[in-house]
């Protein structure tokens, strides 16, 4: 449950304005809004159980109604691709660093062979790999792949701890900026935590499977997670920045020399981890889509398997080319993950929101106690931050990463 999977290895570590880079700050932020995070996943299991739905966009329709979950099952899918489209220019990023220092010369000299030109290299793993692991119904082969993330995402968090105390010679770091140019880089600064941060989508059916899914037994479990991303994400991003100040890359792995052995694993399970993950974050887009489609359509789940199967192999060859084409022509991560940070706020802070105002709203008591006034203002709470940041970062996405 720590945050969108191996993209957790792609730290804050930026200062905000269109061209700066983030910092150390981002500490403070993240372990404020992590009290924000915790309670979004209580409400959500509080709700489930309530609403006895099994998963995130299930509970939002259940509890909110028709438009609020319609809106709620489009953010899921659009989140998901964007993520999807992350994953292979992540992909991309350290199999050129990969290339490099198997071919034994420079990233970008002339004269590559082609098969060493990203775009081909993308384009073989994915069709080889990532396909054929997208295609299936279910995704259960899929469990054995989180104890790799795990273990991939400690290894980069101790090799960037480690090249920090211990820095290589030809590691010389830029200034090391002290403090935001303006309060607008705080909040220009929210995509990144909220996409790292965000498991909120995958946390209802994994509340509901546990043995016995009580909501204080999960506070419990969601916390020692949470605290356990922030260890990871505070580990890496201060010590990648300390290393090499504000000239760090986005993706802090790019920052050190290709011919890294180290480095060079910490990349290998990068790219293994991502593999099984795009499958998974696919796998909750297409079941979406699907809902949609015959929820509109007046079709039966319990329909034929021959055209459930055609339309499952249709939706994935659509979704795996389009995410393809984008990532192979936008190799900058940053601007993927700023135009889809901001709906990972709403998974964090609105939908949460509304559903906890709307199940107190629900309950029948004649007169309210303190406890019932004290929740409903926290879910207007919720809603008006995760509101603030979505906009903010979206149109901040719009008009300085994209269109600049």
């Amino acid at each position: 449950m720590l945050g969108s999977g191996p993209i957790c290895c792609r730290v804050p570590v930026w200062t905000q304005t269109p061209r700066m880079r983030r910092k150390p700050l981002l500490k403070v932020r993240a372990e404020s809004m992590l009290v924000f995070i915790i309670s979004g996943l209580v409400i959500l299991a509080y709700c489930s159980q309530a609403s006895n739905e099994r998963t995130y966009q299930e509970v939002v329709w259940a509890v909110c109604g028709k438009l609020t979950g319609v809106l709620c099952e489009v953010a899921i899918a659009i989140y998901t691709f964007g993520t999807c489209i992350a994953f292979l220019i992540i992909i991309g990023d350290q199999q050129d660093k990969i290339i490099a220092v198997m071919a034994k010369e420079p990233e970008g000299a002339g004269g590559n062979p082609w098969y060493t030109d990203r775009k081909f290299t993308i384009s073989l793993t994915a069709f080889l790999f990532i396909l054929p692991l997208s295609i299936p119904r279910e995704i259960g082969f899929q469990k054995y792949a989180s104890f790799l993330s795990v273990v991939g995402t400690w290894y980069v968090t101790a090799i960037v701890i480690i090249k920090y105390i211990w820095p290589d010679k030809e590691m010389t770091p830029g200034d090391i900026l002290t403090r935001p140019v303006s309060w607008m880089a705080v909040f220009n600064a929210m995509p990144t935590i909220c996409f790292g941060f965000q498991c909120h989508v995958s946390s209802v059916p994994i509340f509901n499977s546990m043995q016995r899914p009580e909501v204080k037994t999960w506070g419990g479990v969601v916390t020692a997670a949470m605290v356990i991303a922030l260890a990871v994400y505070m580990g890496t991003g201060v010590c990648g920045f300390l290393a090499f100040g504000a000239s760090v890359d986005p993706d802090v792995l790019l920052s050190y020399p290709s011919n890294d052995v180290a480095v060079a694993v910490a990349r290998a399970f990068i790219i293994l981890s991502v593999l099984s993950s795009y499958s998974i974050l696919h796998f909750c887009g297409r079941a979406v889509i699907e809902g949609l489609w015959l929820r509109y359509q007046g079709m039966p789940v319990e329909e034929d398997v021959g055209r459930e199967r055609r339309r499952r192999v249709l939706q994935t060859l659509v979704w795996f080319l389009l995410t393809l084409l984008l990532a192979l022509f936008i190799p900058d991560i940053g601007k993927v993950i700023s135009v889809i940070g901001g709906l990972a706020a709403c998974f964090i802070f609105v939908f949460p929101g509304l559903c906890l105002i709307q199940a107190k709203l629900s309950e029948m008591e004649e007169v309210k106690p303190a406890s019932w006034w004290v929740l409903v203002s926290y879910g207007v709470l919720l809603v008006t931050l995760g509101a603030f940041i979505f906009g903010q970062t979206t149109a901040n996405a719009i008009f300085v990463d994209l269109l600049a």
